[in-house]
Order: structure tokens, then C-alpha cells, then sequence
């Protein structure tokens, strides 16, 4: 399967002027099996003429109406599942069951966003003296400058877009470069939808130049970032200067927290698939697991056992439950963790090792023994690696859940209501899954604290950060 993404401008599907290109490789192969167009100056500089246009024209589209459009667009990624699903697992590498629940999940996004266009109510504030109104009314804030990565080629672009167009912003989307095709064709169903031209813009190129480029620039009001803490920080910065609303999803780095009365079999079976899913390159995926000493050789065993049972191969091939990583340097990544994680007297349970020559296989891997000074406890491994951490009473698990920086998502198991009811309020996470995996649905908050970044991406607080608030008070003449 070959391929040739374009970039999306104004309505129209072009090459970059400067006729740049970038390969597109599939990971399980590791062969080079397209292209995507790579987009100058003069292709943002459109990009930014056709947003600031499209702004004019679709914020007075009525609510009732942008909901009805962006309706359609999810019917027509339903509609293109199998086409999108393929285009996905080719560049990405997951199984072919999973790009396709990314994909449903995305039309129910914009679904969930086409609604919540039509409930951006403002208020009316009693006023002091008589013949005076006081209101609140909500307005776009313009434009915006979104950038999604790799992971979710779909789920994080869709976010984005959702949110902007149904507050009536208007939006350029910096695509993954990696996996372009497949966030192509969710631009493509909203603009055959009948979005207004130059609402939704499509760019791919150098991530550093474009958004050095698009962050000061003063047509754009507002900053979208998923994608590593190290690197949003800087974009944050670079917003910061130039007074840029922002909303940023970044790193995490799990922690699980099994105490000794939770239900082994169920955490294993729930516990496991969410590690192994997308190759562990989830950002809310478990990575650390704290347990309970009185369970901890238990669970380890049967975690074990869990992880020796998936079935790694090509995402389009039945029966294979976990994909190759999404490209080279991620192999390096996990080898580099694996072996510091060894090096400070780790001892590898499974795995640990890259399958074959050929692609971007790595086995799932389990770590016991992890010293606090080993990358792996520090760093988020994004990848298929667990590491198993004995613990022995409540403010031990706690200490270790929110020693590291990063607040994105957490999980506890437990039959206790209060143990329950304790460990949410304890630990510091912008997320927090107890006895079961239930984050990223579209009416539910999505975002983390601390380290890892500040706003939401899911349910009815995503759509306030692109919306002014603005007071206008009058009197009777």
C-alpha cells in the first residue's frame, strides 16, 4: 500500500510549493511505503490567510447549523471506517480492531463537540439599579494552532478539531508527520461534510519550524499541544510570550496501585490489555505498578502470564493483539530503558528483547527489582515495559504514586469503598480509574496536572478554552 498525503488548504487538497516531501514508513516492515507533503513559509502563510478568512465566515454560522455539519462528518468517518482503519494500522502499526475503536470513537467525538456547540450558554447577572442588564455571552476566540502527534492519528486530532469548530473557531491542524494518511481522511469527511473553506487546514512539515512559525504569529489566538512534556514546555514558553491561550495534554508516567484485597484476575485482564494496547504508547497507559507486598509475587505471576499470552505481529494480520512499536528510535527507547533498568538491578521477568530483523517488534516486557534511580521509574517509557513495585502500607503507595512530576492519569484496585474513596483523593493526577479503565470517553474531562500540562480535551470544560467570555452591560436609554 502506497500512498501521497497532501496538505489541505482553503479547502483544497495541494502539494507544498516548494514540492518538499517527507517519507511515510510502515513500522512493520520497516519499508518506505509513501509520502507527505511538507509544508514552507509559503504554504503556513496560505494556511494562515485561509484560517483568518474562514474564521469571518464560519463564526456566524449558527450554532444550530455548525452542529448539523459536523454531524455529517462523523457519519462519514462511520461511514469510510474500513478504508481509515487500514490507512492507520499500514502507518502506525496497531491492530487493525484497534484503529477501527479509535476510529468510532473519533465520529462519537464529534458527535459529542456537535453538541456541546449548541449549549455555549452565556448568563444574565442581576444587576444594582433598575434598567440596567447585565450579560455574559460566549464568543470564539479565533483562530487556532493545533498540533497532534502520532499515537492517535485520529483521537488527538479529533479533539482538537471538534473543539474549534464547534465553538466557531477556525483551525490549522499540524498532522503527524508519521502517520499522516489517516488524520487526512478525518479532515476530509468534515470538509466534505461542507465546513466552510479555510475553517479546517491541514499542515505537515518540520515540527519545530511550523510551530515557531504559527505559535507568534497574530492571527492565531489560541494553542492546541499533545505530545512529550519536554516539548510543550517550550511551545508553552513560546506562547506565554506572545499571551496565547494554550491547552496542553503531555506526558505521563501511570502509577497502579494494587492493594492486597483487590480482585487479582480482574486488574490482571484489564491491566494488561490497557499496558499492551498501541504497543504501550498510550500517554494515559499503567506504567508503574505499585503492589500490595501480601499480593505482589500473585499478581507478578499472573501478569506474567498475561503478557507471554499476547500475540505481536503485523496490526493487519488476524489474531495479532499488539503491533510493532510506531518507528525505529521507540525500539531504541525501549532497549536503552531495559537496560539501565538492568544495569541498577532490575531483573527482566518476559521479555525485554526486539522480535526479528524486520519492523519494529519489541516483546512485552516485565520488570522487577527497578531501583528509583533507573530511567524506567523516572521516565515514561511509552512502550510495551511494566515495572513491578512491592509496597507495604497506604502512605508508601501514595509517596510513590506522586513522586514524579507528572499528573496525567492514575488507576487503584481494591474491594474497599474506603480504601477507594482514600486513594482518588490522594493521589495527584488529573485522572484518577478505580477497579476499572474509564478514561477518554467523549463526555468525561481529559487532561493532566503538574508536569503534565493544564486544561481538558474531553467533556463539556474542553470546549470553554476556545471561547471568550465576554461581560457587556447596558442601560435603558
Amino acid at each position: 500500500m502506497s500512498s501521497h498525503t497532501q496538505l489541505f488548504i482553503n479547502g483544497s487538497w495541494t502539494d507544498s510549493q516548494a514540492g518538499g516531501v517527507l517519507p511515510v514508513v510502515n513500522p512493520a516492515t520497516g519499508e518506505e511505503i509513501g509520502s507527505v507533503a511538507r509544508a514552507e513559509k509559503a504554504d503556513l502563510d496560505n494556511a494562515l490567510e485561509a484560517a483568518w478568512k474562514g474564521f469571518h465566515v464560519w463564526r456566524k454560522i449558527s450554532a444550530y447549523e455548525r452542529s448539523k455539519t459536523m454531524r455529517k462528518a462523523a457519519d462519514l468517518v462511520r461511514a469510510r471506517l474500513d478504508l481509515i482503519a487500514t490507512t492507520m494500522t499500514t502507518e502506525q502499526g496497531k491492530p487493525l480492531i484497534e484503529a477501527k475503536g479509535e476510529i468510532m470513537l473519533g465520529a462519537d467525538l464529534i458527535d459529542w463537540f456537535a453538541e456541546e456547540a449548541r449549549r455555549t450558554y452565556g448568563r444574565v447577572i442581576p444587576a444594582r439599579a433598575e434598567g440596567i442588564y447585565q450579560l455574559v455571552v460566549k464568543e470564539p476566540v479565533g483562530p487556532v494552532a493545533a498540533f497532534s502527534p502520532w499515537n492517535f492519528p485520529i483521537n488527538q486530532a479529533v479533539r482538537k478539531i471538534s473543539a474549534a469548530l464547534a465553538a466557531g473557531c477556525s483551525i490549522i491542524l499540524k498532522g503527524p508527520e508519521e502517520t499522516p494518511g489517516s488524520c487526512a481522511e478525518l479532515v476530509r469527511a468534515f470538509a466534505d461534510a461542507g465546513v466552510t473553506p479555510g475553517a479546517v487546514n491541514l499542515v505537515y512539515g518540520v515540527p519545530a519550524f511550523i510551530s515557531e512559525y504559527l505559535i507568534p504569529h497574530p492571527v492565531i489566538r489560541k494553542i492546541s499541544f499533545t505530545g512529550s512534556t519536554a516539548v510543550g514546555k517550550q511551545l508553552a514558553a513560546l506562547a506565554g510570550l506572545h499571551m496565547k491561550r494554550i491547552t496542553m495534554e503531555l506526558g505521563g508516567h501511570a502509577p497502579v496501585v494494587i492493594f492486597d484485597d483487590a480482585d487479582l484476575d480482574a486488574a490482571t485482564k484489564v491491566l494488561a490489555a490497557n499496558k499492551y494496547r498501541n504497543a504501550g504508547q498510550v500517554c494515559v497507559a499503567p506504567t508503574r505498578f505499585l503492589i500490595q507486598k501480601k499480593v505482589y509475587d500473585s499478581f507478578v505471576d499472573k501478569f506474567i502470564t498475561a503478557s507471554e499470552k499476547v500475540h505481536v505481529g503485523n496490526g493487519l494480520e488476524a489474531g495479532t493483539t499488539m503491533g510493532p512499536l510506531a518507528h525505529e528510535r521507540r525500539l531504541a527507547a525501549m532497549e536503552g530503558f531495559v537496560t539501565d533498568a538492568v544495569e541498577n538491578g532490575a531483573e527482566i521477568q518476559t521479555g525485554g528483547d526486539r522480535i526479528g530483523e524486520k519492523g519494529y517488534f519489541f516483546e512485552p516486557t516485565v520488570l522487577t527489582g527497578a531501583t528509583k534511580s533507573s530511567r524506567v521509574m523516572n521516565e515514561e517509557p511509552f512502550g510495551p515495559v511494566s515495572v513491578m513495585v512491592p509496597f507495604t502500607d497506604f502512605e508508601e503507595a501514595v509517596d510513590e504514586a506522586n513522586r514524579l512530576p507528572y499528573g496525567l492519569a492514575a488507576y487503584a484496585w481494591t474491594k474497599s469503598a474506603k480504601t477507594a474513596n482514600l486513594i482518588g483523593a490522594a493521589i495527584e493526577s488529573g485522572m484518577v480509574s478505580i477497579n476499572h479503565h474509564g478514561l477518554a470517553l467523549p463526555e468525561t474531562p481529559f487532561g493532566g496536572v503538574k508536569d503534565s500540562g493544564y486544561g481538558s480535551e474531553g467533556g463539556s470544560e474542553a470546549i470553554e478554552a476556545y471561547l471568550n467570555h465576554k461581560f457587556i452591560t447596558q442601560a435603558g436609554l
